[in-house]
């Protein structure tokens, strides 16, 4: 058996156990074709390269087993493998902090918040930044600024802590263990925040694989807004004059504009659609008086 044909037998194999994918991957081919070259120690961008590798009964069983975990545990992949990878870069993942894959990601890679940075940009701040992933790439694309990243979640901070490590950037990122602005005391030109922000309703729909996740990294209380409304109201305060918040919230855009109707928001284009995520300005915010 080719790598290629063990590939398609396995994803029908996770298309038959109707597992949920959304943690790396979006289907049953893409998961099969991860688990498969991550079981053999392939590449996981030459599946060209090796799609005719012949498999023995030992390189069949590793990945026989890798999904055999995968569908009994509805555990995402990312954290069988205890990676993710984000425009291209490689994070450490695990239990302790939400699988990275937020749509900010892509907005600094493709520098669509470009246009509102510039020479005065030199202080960033990642809010609730689970693994890190977004404080990396930040640092990465902004080779000229600080970056503070902060959590309320020690688990996940002790994660971000490795990543940061790992990319070696202990000198341009600073963990900061804070509930929102708490432990911040000081003023930022960008910040970048994909909190909790899913509702209710649909906290109790998510499959098996969203509820291997911390918690508190997902749910954002009855309409979703319950720590955006903390995190809008207190913002102002802890960004510069020309700062900018860079606020993803995902499905919720509905939710978002009931609960802050007054707000100008600039909604900018991901590959999911313009309504993921919001781009507020320091002016913006201080003009308005916003509920907590």
């Amino acid at each position: 058996m080719t790598v290629l044909e063990m590939i398609e037998r396995m994803a029908a194999r996770l298309d038959e156990a109707g597992v949920s994918f959304g943690h790396g991957t979006t289907n049953a081919r893409d998961e099969a074709a991860w688990l498969t070259l991550w079981a053999l120690g392939l590449p996981l961008d030459d599946l060209d390269g090796v799609a005719a590798r012949e498999l023995d009964r030992a390189d069949q069983a590793r990945v026989n087993a890798l999904i055999d975990e995968r569908i009994t545990t509805r555990m995402p992949a990312a954290y069988l493998t205890q990676e993710a990878w984000l425009q291209g870069v490689r994070f450490h993942v695990d239990e302790r902090a939400i699988v990275p894959r937020s749509f900010i990601a892509e907005l600094l890679a493709d520098g669509s918040i470009d246009p509102w940075l510039g020479e005065h940009t030199r202080t960033v701040l990642d809010l609730c930044t689970g693994n890190g992933s977004l404080a990396v790439l930040a640092a990465m694309a902004y080779p000229d600024v600080q970056v503070e990243a902060a959590d309320l979640s020690e688990d996940a901070l002790a994660v971000a802590r490795i990543n940061v490590d790992r990319h070696g950037l202990t000198e341009r990122i600073r963990l900061v263990h804070s509930d929102l602005f708490e432990a911040l005391p000081g003023r930022y030109d960008l910040i970048l925040c994909n909190p909790p922000y899913v509702n209710t309703l649909s906290m109790a729909a998510l499959p098996a694989e969203y509820q291997a996740e911390p918690d508190m990294a997902l749910a954002g209380g009855e309409d979703g807004m319950d720590l955006v409304r903390r995190i809008l109201s207190e913002a102002p305060a802890h960004m510069n004059d020309h700062g900018v918040l860079v606020l993803e919230i995902g499905n919720e855009r509905e939710h978002f504009e009931a609960a802050f109707p007054f707000l100008e928001a600039v909604w900018l284009d991901t590959s999911a659609g313009p309504d993921m995520v919001a781009l507020l300005t320091h002016e913006t915010l201080a003009a308005q008086t916003l509920p907590r």
